[in-house]
């Protein structure tokens, strides 16, 4: 039964390697969405609903059920999965459940991004940017070791499927997706909340989305969007409890 861990955007698994060396369970398997550090599939249309279905097939590939755990968009997929397919999971944990809440607003850049012809422009220019300029970008972020290879991971693939996923999710389906959160009581919850994030809609809102889900809830202090870069021995430590409590 292992534990599936599941990243974003503009990502690829190399995020989590920090917090793997310092996680008590080496259990572990890093699922890479297609376009993001893995390769996208003939014919993938890359919206949210294509990655919801791509996460169900690698699960059911796997001898389970499996502790599911979500950053990012990894994350939206993994509460969807939580909230259709809870027969595939033992438990499940997110860091962007206030995305799910009934008030959230997508940030400046998913705007930009759901946007044509600025959004367009917006990939190209970070997609062409000199890989050493985006490995500095990474870094100054706060994805720390990880930022080489996530700048290696940028790539034209990558910039499609950005524009594809973030313009299928775009106002009301957040909305429309969070109205199943208490489906996703079935199984138990872990909802993360880093305190210094400013893409996922802040504790407020991540509270109210895991009450409705019956999960806990983790705050993360001194630490950002990419947590599990900045400070992995206290990632692992809330997820070696939250897996001790469900065993």
């Amino acid at each position: 039964m292992p534990a599936v861990f599941v990243h974003g955007n503009p990502e690829s698994a190399a995020i989590w390697d920090d917090l793997f060396a310092a996680l008590h369970r080496k259990d572990v398997i890093a699922l890479s969405p297609p376009g993001f550090g893995a390769p996208v599939p003939p014919g993938f249309d890359a919206n949210a609903d294509a990655y919801v279905s791509w996460l169900v097939a690698e699960l059911e590939r796997i001898d389970g059920p499996v502790d599911l755990v979500g950053h990012d968009w990894g994350g939206g997929h993994v509460m969807r999965v939580a909230m259709s397919r809870p027969d595939l999971i033992r438990s499940w944990a997110t860091d962007i459940a206030g995305a799910l809440d009934p008030d959230y607003e997508w940030h400046d850049m998913a705007k930009t991004w759901q946007t044509p012809i600025v959004g367009d422009a917006a990939v190209a220019m970070m997609v062409n940017a000199p890989r050493p300029l985006r490995e500095a970008q990474f870094r100054s972020l706060g994805l720390g070791s990880a930022a080489p290879k996530v700048a290696e991971a940028v790539n034209a693939e990558m910039g499609r499927c950005i524009l594809a996923l973030y313009r299928s999710a775009a106002q009301p389906a957040m909305r429309n997706w969070g109205r199943d959160l208490e489906k996703a009581a079935l199984r138990p919850g872990l909802v993360i909340v880093a305190a210094q994030d400013k893409y996922v809609g802040g504790e407020a809102l991540a509270r109210r989305s895991a009450d409705r889900a019956g999960a806990r809830l983790a705050v993360l202090p001194g630490v950002g969007h990419w947590w599990m870069c900045e400070n992995p021995a206290l990632g692992a430590a809330t997820l070696d409890e939250f897996f001790a409590s469900v065993e």
